[in-house]
């Protein structure tokens, strides 16, 4: 059987969730000096802002605090930056670095290699330009959150992964009233192709929040297992516990166990036939493709009341189209007609199968009683499965686990999950998780 990639990939998809980097600074020109007082302005900190020609105050621009030195360091750069002359710049600035040891001049330094890079295409000035400005203690509040994703975004591009993460921080940080602002910072890694590095800094992110108290978001996690899903993370069905555990929805209880059937072995028609009935106790049947793969694997084990009772459903709710309605109102009449015969030969099977030594049976004979909603009677026959032998432990485990879960023995149903290995330990997780949230 086939699963619905495209529409899972969808279901989980970032762009819908999370703007586009570039909205936060991403991608842009870092802060560039065109905004800096030419220094003759900063002698005089105390100066009346101007007045317009109707005699309005105009808009104050920034005033700096600089020596007399500083200044005719400052003033050469800053008249060949404003020429364009690069060269001269260049030639310039070396003097106007060594001058600069207040906040305010070194500040206006990390400005002018920012404009320098930029017209000479240098990306390593740019980025220590950007961090002259952060380490001068001199640019404004509002321009930190866009020097800190400027200095993220050339950390990354360097390889400077422990820097970017730094800067990322401080973004998260700076951003207490963005519930996506981890989502984006570990999404700078991803457009750099480094989806290992997005994951461990959404664990580093995640954990440091958690650390301080504050909750992390059902959005997060969810934009967390989408990174991990697309990259085919061993992480994936771990994330998708804690994404579920957050928000245990019904679409959140869909996208689990539908992640849960493409990283387990595909063939396995028995484990999807339990992944199905979570599913359906969780809520979580939506599409065509779940009632009609649903029926046909219950079907395939002679599970006449769960053929029955799934396709009532389907057809009840309208997920099942004309193009599959006659198939599916044919199956429908056929499992009416076998359960009506099976039913009156069951109690026979089931003293039978009590009686003799084949646990095979008896798991056959609990999986009949599990069709037709008769739990307590199933859990009966799948511990005579498990003492007789015969038959794969962990799948019966599995099937008893949800024969005691839906009769409502949740703690008896705890222990039995808890003891599943192998393959199913993750669906049994899955199971365990479901039991954590109905009452007690």
């Amino acid at each position: 059987m086939t699963i619905a990639k495209a529409a899972l990939a969808a279901s989980l998809a970032l762009g819908a969730a999370a703007p586009a980097l570039a909205q936060m600074g991403y991608g842009q020109p870092p802060t560039t000096p065109t905004q800096m007082e030419p220094p003759a302005r900063a002698e005089t900190p105390n100066q009346p802002a101007p007045l317009t020609a109707n005699g309005q105050p105009a808009q104050a621009q920034r005033q700096f605090d600089l020596s007399r030195t500083e200044r005719a360091a400052l003033a050469p750069v800053i008249q060949a930056a404003q020429a364009s002359n690069w060269a001269a710049a260049q030639a310039a600035l070396p003097a106007a670095q060594a001058a600069a040891h207040g906040n305010d001049a070194k500040y206006i330094v990390g400005q002018l290699q920012v404009q320098i890079g930029l017209g000479t295409q240098n990306t390593q000035l740019q980025a220590a330009g950007v961090d002259a400005m952060i380490a001068s203690g001199s640019a404004r509040p509002e321009q930190m959150l866009t020097l800190y994703n400027n200095q993220a975004n050339f950390a990354v591009a360097a390889g400077d992964l422990a820097k970017a993460d730094r800067a990322l921080d401080q973004v998260v940080a700076l951003s207490p009233n963005d519930p996506l602002a981890v989502p984006r910072a570990a999404q700078l890694f991803v457009d750099h192709n480094n989806v290992a590095h997005a994951l461990e800094y959404y664990r580093h992110a995640i954990a440091a929040q958690e650390a301080a108290g504050h909750p992390v978001s059902p959005q997060v996690r969810r934009l967390q297992l989408a990174t991990a899903y697309r990259a085919h993370s061993p992480e994936t069905l771990a994330l998708s516990r804690a994404y579920l555990a957050a928000a245990p929805t019904t679409q959140g209880w869909h996208d689990a166990l539908t992640i849960y059937r493409e990283l387990t072995p595909q063939d396995d028609d028995r484990l999807n036939l339990d992944i199905y009935r979570l599913m359906r106790a969780a809520g979580a049947l939506s599409s065509e493709r779940d009632y009609v793969e649903y029926a046909e694997l219950a079907n395939t084990g002679a599970m006449y009341g769960e053929v029955k009772s799934v396709l009532e459903a389907g057809f009840a709710r309208n997920a099942l189209t004309p193009a599959t309605a006659a198939t599916e109102h044919a199956r429908l009449n056929e499992a009416n007609t076998r359960a009506a015969s099976d039913r009156t030969s069951l109690a026979g099977e089931r003293t039978s199968a009590l009686a003799g030594s084949n646990g095979g049976a008896a798991l056959r004979v609990g999986d009949a009683y599990f069709s037709y909603g008769d739990y307590p009677q199933a859990a009966e026959l799948y511990r005579a499965a498990l003492q007789k032998g015969g038959a794969d432990p962990n799948l019966v485990n599995t099937r008893l686990g949800a024969a005691l879960a839906l009769a409502g023995q949740r703690a008896e149903a705890e222990t039995v999950f808890r003891s599943i290995t192998g393959p199913r330990a993750e669906l049994a997780q899955l199971w365990l998780l479901w039991l954590s949230t109905r009452h007690a």
